[in-house]
């Protein structure tokens, strides 16, 4: 007998050059054991036929049908002007539905003879319509000789589904199902050479079987049974092996040394809480106390802040940078755009009055200086913002990458708060951590609700806090979508009722997807499309055009303004201190203004070709309104059809304010991999089996089972599978920087 390939042999010796050029181009597919994980998507019951009533378009698909009828055409074309051109039409059915199979040239004579009525056969090609009928045009086939069938043809024919079950694979137009399905079929053996990453107590705690056998049982199932022993086995695996690459990093962040940074009880933090008009929400309360304990301890925090827009996030880390400037440290915030930056600038000198004014005549006994840095400053005063920062002049700095250069320095960095982490990766958070005399502490902070799923998985080296309640005084958003092309009179209204805003002494927003000095024409010529269509094709509506186009028509007499991130840094902070000051109407502005603007007198928004922005992108931009105490009012137009799944995800933001269960629809839509980013980009292990949302009981455990695993053994000396598992998910520096897209 031949020896069964190694896991890590290359496909290209077990399985030939060509197969294995095709695998690892169009599925990523390299050695032995990718291909083993390489999982069926369904199963096919002998009995039960696909459902042909249920085909999508455009797409390759895998049915399993007996031919109805069969029919040879012979017809005149261009090539056989004789009337010597041959078509084969064959008719298949699986009792839901029909559909036509077409063979045309040369490629006829095989299936003429292998397709008689009566066949029954795997069929794999491309969705397309003919005639107002489904059809696939010359489709790859695979016959299923008969159920009881013993002569050795036979068997060796169905080869691959000797089972009860047949597996349907991830596969391309140039690998069919079947023949991933043989492919699978010669390195099975290899299965019995898998080491198990699950430590034995942990998986014959949870009565999982081996991963072999598991690996037998999802390829080549008997049962429906095998099936879910297999996806509960192989479930564990990638939550675990995930969970402990995380819990490896939350344990080696712990053994960092920390300086502790405990407020003076009569110091800045103190001065400031007895100034505030308000009393914090009991969730501010509590969040504060676990960042408070956190600063408390001799190594670093790391603890990510979730709260809805308006939650009251900015209030929690200030006061966490008032903290640790009592304790003799510096604190930054980091955030992603330079208006981002200006307005936490603004907003934080407001709220400290003359707290910020360290240095400076008027200044109070216990303040600091508050410093803005951004690439756009002018030479002079970044000399002075760069200078007050290593002679630890400046207490509190805000400021966007531009702090991450190397020319910047600190005096004693405690801090480092990063806003809106999701426009952050790891390598910059670590690079502006890098330049404290001991690793600062870290506060993470999103308005971007995560499912504590994701949570779990993709932030997993980081503690979690969450805000849910709003600060008093914060008001309803009620939103609505406006059909703008089914029903133009409500875009008309919608004008209206920006303008009453206006007469109410009230601002209002119009956000557009794009800017409008790019070179592309909007006039592009071509056949007459549909109307979802030429929503769907013409440029997306652009600030330029949209702020003329109101100035003129229906906003006539308004002081309209535009916002948008190609204006120089003095002219974009120009015109959001006019609207903050109430001297523009209406700001029309790209998704500048999404995270971190604040102007309690804006109350209406209206956003153009909503369909074209993300579910928690639209959330995001709706509380820029209602931030005071009038209500807010967001309008989402768009031109999508009413069926459309664009109109059903307006809809779902329209009825619902709750930011978390908008993140849940939103990651149904998109599915993991995109909500993991490049937490898996690259890497072979990323998630299969494993569906965030569904599976949460499974991750909570893993995430338990793995903190112990690596207290008890950091190295993982005891579990050589499971170290063998961590190098394939990731590679010494991707343990680093788990990357949070």
């Amino acid at each position: 007998m031949d020896l069964v390939p190694a896991l890590d042999e290359p496909l290209k010796k077990v399985l030939g050059p060509p197969t294995a050029k095709v695998m690892a181009e169009h599925l990523g597919l390299h050695t032995v054991g990718d291909l083993l994980h390489h999982y069926p998507r369904r199963y096919e019951e002998r009995g039960q036929l696909t459902h042909l009533a249920d085909l999508p378009m455009d797409e390759h698909v895998t049915v399993v049908a007996q031919v109805a009828d069969a029919r040879l055409l012979t017809f005149a074309s261009a090539k056989a002007p004789r009337g010597k051109g041959q078509r084969l039409e064959v008719t298949i059915t699986d009792g839901s539905g029909r559909l036509q199979l077409v063979f045309f040239g040369n490629g006829v004579h095989k299936p003429h003879k292998d397709l008689l009525p009566g066949t029954r056969a795997m069929f794999s090609g491309k969705v397309s319509v003919f005639n107002h009928r489904l059809q696939l045009a010359h489709p790859a086939y695979e016959p299923l000789r008969g159920e009881g069938a013993d002569d050795t043809a036979a068997a060796e024919s169905v080869g691959s589904w000797a089972g009860a079950l047949i597996p349907i694979y991830p596969a391309t137009a140039k690998l069919e199902s079947w023949k991933l399905a043989k492919a699978v079929q010669t390195v099975l053996p290899s299965a019995q050479e898998a080491v198990d990453p699950l430590p034995d107590s942990l998986r014959e705690g949870r009565g999982l079987v081996s991963l072999p056998e598991a690996l037998l049982k999802i390829h080549r199932p008997h049962t429906k049974a095998d099936i879910g022993d297999a996806r509960a086995r192989l479930k564990w695996d990638e939550a675990f092996v995930l969970q402990v690459a995380l819990a490896r990093r939350r344990h080696a962040d712990a053994q960092l040394p920390a300086v502790a940074r405990r407020p003076r009880p009569d110091g800045l933090l103190t001065a400031f809480d007895a100034k505030l008009p308000f009393t914090l929400t009991e969730g501010q309360q509590k969040v504060s106390k676990e960042i408070f304990d956190d600063l408390a301890t001799e190594h670093p925090m790391h603890r990510l802040l979730q709260g809805e827009v308006g939650s009251g996030k900015t209030m929690v880390a200030l006061r966490a940078m008032l903290a640790v400037v009592d304790a003799g440290g510096q604190a930054v915030m980091l955030a992603p755009t330079e208006v981002l930056a200006q307005q936490h600038h603004r907003s934080v000198t407001e709220m400290m009055g003359e707290l910020a004014e360290g240095g400076m005549l008027g200044g109070a006994e216990h303040s600091t200086k508050v410093v803005l840095l951004t690439g756009s400053m002018g030479a002079a005063g970044r000399r002075q913002a760069l200078l007050d920062l290593v002679t630890g002049e400046a207490g509190i700095v805000i400021g966007t990458h531009a702090l991450i250069e190397d020319k910047v320095q600190f005096h004693d960095l405690g801090l480092v708060v990063v806003d809106e982490q999701h426009r952050f990766g790891v390598e910059q958070r670590d690079a502006l951590r890098g330049k404290g005399k001991q690793p600062p502490h870290l506060l993470v902070m999103t308005a971007t609700p995560i499912p504590r799923t994701v949570a779990m998985t993709v932030f997993g080296d980081l503690e979690t806090s969450v805000l849910d309640q709003l600060p008093a005084g914060r008001s309803p958003i009620a939103s609505h979508v406006v059909p703008a092309a089914d029903k133009p009179h409500f875009l008309a209204r919608a004008w209206e009722r920006v303008r009453e805003e206006v007469d109410n002494g009230h601002q209002a927003y119009v956000v557009c997807p794009r800017i409008g000095d790019e070179e592309d024409d909007p006039k592009k010529s071509g056949k007459k499309k549909s109307p979802e269509d030429e929503a769907e094709k013409r440029p997306p509506l652009a600030v330029l055009d949209i702020a003329q186009q109101l100035a003129k028509g229906p906003l006539q007499g308004l002081r309209v303004e535009v916002l948008h991130g190609r204006m120089p840094a003095d002219d974009k902070d120009a015109v959001m201190r006019r609207f903050a000051a109430g001297e523009t109407d209406v700001l029309v502005a790209t998704t500048v203004i999404e995270v971190g603007v604040n102007v309690p007198n804006a109350t209406a928004m209206v956003i153009m070709d909503a369909d074209r922005f993300g579910v928690s992108q639209l959330h995001q931009l709706r509380g820029r309104v209602g931030r005071g105490s009038a209500a807010g009012l967001c309008l989402l137009v768009s031109e999508m059809p009413e069926a459309s799944p664009a109109r059903q995800r307006l809809n779902a933001v329209a009825s619902t304010l709750d930011g978390f269960e908008l993140s849940r629809i939103d990651l149904e839509q998109r599915r993991e991999g995109d909500v993991l980013g490049q937490a898996q980009s690259g890497v072979r292990s990323s998630l299969r089996m494993l569906t965030v949302i569904e599976d949460e009981e499974i991750i909570a455990e893993a995430r338990e089972e793995a903190a112990a695993v690596v207290a008890a053994d950091p190295e993982l000396t005891g579990f050589p599978g499971l170290r063998t598992a961590l190098e394939a998910l990731l590679d010494e520096e991707r343990e680093q920087y788990l990357d949070k897209g």
